[in-house]
């Protein structure tokens, strides 16, 4: 869970951020830490059942987006056609 901290506005100049770099980094190693052991690693069977549900939203999209495409194309040319004859 985060921490709720209180900011006051002070100005910090560089001496002092460079003295509070390494308790800066030591806590943000363990942030890291912390939050990595919360980390599952998926089971070789849910990788493959979404990897084939990827794919398959992929070609589905794929199919969808060529016949709309050969729609509007379709109708791009009539209105041209149309335009062209008058």
């Amino acid at each position: 869970m985060a921490k709720a901290i209180t900011v006051v506005e002070q100005p910090i100049n560089a001496m002092d951020r460079l003295k509070t770099a390494p308790a800066r980094l030591g806590e943000f190693l363990h942030d890291v830490r912390s939050e990595m052991k919360k980390v599952i690693t998926p089971s070789q069977a849910e990788v493959k059942n979404t990897t084939i549900v990827v794919i398959g939203t992929v070609f589905i999209f794929a199919v969808f987006f060529a016949i709309v495409d050969s729609t509007v194309a379709k109708g791009i040319e009539l209105i041209f056609n149309h335009l062209a004859k008058t």
